[in-house]
């Protein structure tokens, strides 16, 4: 088998992720599609919190529960110092910011071209 990624045709893949998020009171969510932009991910989730506590809270809640899940992040970053947490997995990366270091770095402006996917209902189990 080839190094290739199999192309995904919907956004299920993401519900998981989303699902975890929302239990710690993430903000601000929103999800970037970036295939076909870039060749290292499919999907940039992006958050914030309102504290340096919160964004660490955040973030060790994701790594936790998606092991939990057989997920394992590749890498972990930021976990610390709170301001800006990034975890990688693969597919998946995941950006919580503490909100004036959101607005510093405007990933959603950097990936303006990226096609939003609409996370509305997500918990409430609509029908995509």
């Amino acid at each position: 088998m080839s190094g290739k990624r199999k192309e995904k045709t919907n956004d299920d893949f993401l519900k998981p992720y989303i699902a975890v998020l929302s239990e710690r009171k993430a903000e601000d969510v929103m999800v970037l599609d970036v295939r076909g932009l870039t060749s290292y991910t499919d999907a940039f989730i992006i958050a914030s919190g309102r504290s340096t506590r919160q964004v660490s809270s955040i973030g060790q809640h994701i790594d936790t529960e998606m092991k939990k899940k057989g997920v394992k992040a590749f890498s972990v970053d930021g976990l610390e110092e709170g301001r800006w947490v990034l975890l990688d997995y693969g597919d998946v990366i995941i950006h919580v910011f503490y909100e004036e270091v959101r607005r510093f770095y405007n990933l959603e402006g950097l990936w303006a071209d990226a096609r939003q996917v609409d996370i509305t209902g997500e918990n409430a189990n609509n029908p995509s």
